[in-house]
């Protein structure tokens, strides 16, 4: 996903809830500017926003990833492949 669907995505969960920018900003503790940034698509949030953004707006992590909402489904197998691979990455190889 690039900045700009990031962004358009990010505007209408934004406009779901009915916060403006500057409500936003203020849950986040950011500035109205950052908020404004990232809904045009200039930049991404820091990764440790992206939790606080996803309980603010009320999605998940990965849904803010994919600039979707997924169906709770799809979200649990999304969550136990992602695990798998982590797991495959962070698990000792035996020789």
């Amino acid at each position: 996903m690039n900045t700009k669907e990031f962004g358009k995505f990010l505007t209408e969960l934004r406009k779901e809830k009915g916060y403006t920018q500057i409500q936003l900003a203020e849950m986040l503790n950011v500035t109205d500017k950052a908020i404004s940034r990232w809904e045009t698509g200039k930049n991404y949030p820091d990764i440790e926003m992206f939790q606080n953004l996803s309980n603010v707006l009320g999605i998940s992590i990965s849904e803010l990833l994919e600039g979707k909402r997924i169906a709770k489904e799809q979200l649990f197998k999304k969550s136990e492949e992602r695990w798998e691979r982590f797991s495959l990455l962070t698990t000792p190889r035996k020789n």
